[in-house]
C-alpha cells in the first residue's frame, strides 16, 4: 500500500476513534486511566529570525484541547495518544504589535516511537513552527490544514509533512 493510501486509512481510523471516544463519558472507568484529560498549550515566544523575521509570541485564547491515551509502553510512557478540541491561537509580532488569530483545532493521532521520534496523523488545522532548513516547509509559523502526516525526528527539530490533501499558510506573513 502506498504512503498516501496508508495515511488516508489511518486518518479515517482517527476520525472513527475520535467519534467513538467522544461519545464515551470521560469518567466511564471511575475517573482512573483511560479518560480524556486536558492538554493545554503553553504560550511561547521566539526571537527575530527563529521562525519569523521579527520576534513573535503565540498564545492560546481558546484552549479546549484534550487527550486520550490509547496505548502505553511497559514503563507507562505514552505510545499512542489522541488529541482533539478547540484551539484558537493569537500570533503577535512583538515589534509592531500586529496580531492575528488562527484556528488550530485539528485532531491528531500521535504515535511515539521507541527511538524518540514521533508521528502525527492529522485531520484539520494545526499550527507548526519550522526552523531554517529543519523540515519540509521553509522557516515560519505555519497553519497546516487538511489530511496529512507530520513526522518528527528524535530531537523534534526536523519535521516532514506528507500531505494527503490540504493547504499550508505561513502566519508570519499575516503580522508583518
Amino acid at each position: 500500500m502506498n504512503w498516501k493510501k496508508k495515511a488516508a486509512t489511518v486518518l479515517a481510523g482517527v476520525v472513527a476513534v475520535t467519534s467513538l471516544a467522544s461519545a464515551t463519558p470521560a469518567a466511564a472507568d471511575g475517573g482512573t486511566r483511560g479518560g480524556w484529560i486536558p492538554a493545554p498549550q503553553e504560550a511561547f515566544e521566539q526571537p527575530a529570525g527563529a521562525r519569523c523575521d521579527f520576534p513573535v509570541r503565540v498564545q492560546p485564547v481558546v484552549d479546549e484541547v484534550r487527550k486520550l491515551v490509547l496505548a502505553e509502553y511497559p514503563d507507562g510512557s505514552p505510545r499512542r495518544e489522541l488529541y482533539t478540541g478547540a484551539l484558537i491561537d493569537e500570533v503577535t509580532n512583538l515589534d509592531t504589535g500586529a496580531v492575528t488569530r488562527v484556528d488550530a483545532s485539528g485532531t491528531s493521532l500521535v504515535e511515539y516511537a521507541a527511538d524518540g521520534s514521533m508521528t502525527w496523523y492529522v485531520t484539520g488545522p494545526v499550527l507548526l513552527g519550522f526552523r531554517e532548513d529543519a523540515g519540509s516547509l521553509p522557516r515560519g509559523i505555519w497553519i497546516v490544514d487538511g489530511v496529512y502526516v507530520v513526522q518528527f525526528d528524535p530531537t523534534y527539530v526536523h519535521k516532514t509533512i506528507t500531505m494527503v490533501r490540504g493547504t499550508t499558510h505561513n502566519v508570519c506573513t499575516d503580522v508583518v
